[in-house]
């Protein structure tokens, strides 16, 4: 049997994959049967004779592996042997954390033959009743208009959404979960704070990313918030850009980043934009900048002018 879980939206992918682990050592209590594989450490000859070898306490195998699509030596050998696998008792779990291209011959293969599930971001009304639900886990509800701006403030970002969930149950007591509580405990996702300033200074374009800062000040963002999400940025990408120069696919910058799938996605084609050593001289200027704000020997607003144009 072959199970072929893929998609953007990790948290939902984890989920069934958490469920149906769950489910297998309900059954198989021993747990010595069950495997977890990184493919691009995977030789095909050694998957199969893991999978062959007769378990001790004849129980089903499950084999979990991540990323099979970046071996090509195994993806090759596999869709060759495909019928042995998808007709034995024993299950090989394929783990995705990205969307594949639909073109690929195992992805054909998989797709036809095997239980396959697309977890893509969620969307509009879908996300609304995702989020619902997961309030409704908790024993609480949520006014409509607040559901509407809890949704503006993360986005698709389920992750995030989980923690910031929790974080309102906690605080809420009443059953009813309100405006006026998003409004104090959340705060809008960092994509329309800072990640088109990150965009524009990228591009050199620093009247731009001054225009886009002066737009949140304007809207009643505090300077020092404001700061914190550009520190909060470039340490992202600092921490990307390192991974991409070890020559870490996107898949392992995922694993290795210790980051949101959400944020990761925005990161990664900024951190091509600078160079490593840009980006380190950038975070010495954000903490010089902090450190004068808060040393009262710049007033934050001319402090985040000058870091801006020094960028």
């Amino acid at each position: 049997m072959i199970f072929f879980l893929y998609g953007e939206d990790t948290y939902r992918s984890r989920e069934k994959l958490n469920e149906i682990v769950k489910q297998y050592k309900k059954t198989h209590k021993s747990g010595l049967n069950l495997k977890y594989f990184e493919a691009d450490k995977l030789h095909f000859q050694n998957f199969k004779e893991e999978f062959q070898t007769i378990s001790m306490f004849h129980e089903v195998k499950l084999i979990i592996i991540k990323n099979v699509f970046s071996n090509i030596e195994f993806k090759e050998k596999f869709l060759k042997d495909i019928e042995r696998f998808k007709d034995s008792e024993s299950i090989v779990l394929f783990y995705e954390g990205k969307n594949i291209p639909k073109n690929l011959s195992l992805f054909k293969a998989l797709n036809k033959n095997v239980e396959c599930q697309n977890f893509e971001f969620l969307k509009g009304e879908k996300l609304k009743h995702w989020a619902k639900k997961e309030i409704e886990k908790y024993g609480k509800k949520i006014e409509s208009n607040a559901l509407s701006k809890l949704v503006g403030y993360i986005d698709n970002d389920l992750w995030r959404f989980s923690n910031e969930i929790k974080k309102i149950v906690n605080y809420q007591k009443k059953e009813l979960i309100r405006l006026e509580d998003v409004d104090l405990l959340v705060k809008p996702s960092i994509e329309p704070q800072i990640f088109k300033t990150i965009d524009a200074l990228s591009l050199r374009d620093k009247s731009n990313a001054l225009c886009l800062i002066h737009q949140h000040l304007e809207n009643g963002d505090h300077p020092l918030y404001l700061l914190t999400m550009i520190n909060y940025q470039f340490r992202n990408l600092l921490t990307i850009k390192d991974l991409l120069d070890k020559h870490n696919d996107y898949n392992m910058i995922l694993e290795k980043a210790k980051l949101s799938p959400f944020v990761v996605r925005k990161s990664y084609n900024q951190a091509g934009k600078f160079a490593f050593q840009e980006l380190k001289k950038i975070y010495q200027k954000i903490f010089q900048a902090d450190f004068k704000i808060k040393t009262g020997r710049i007033d934050p607003e001319t402090a985040l002018d000058l870091l801006i144009t020094e960028i």
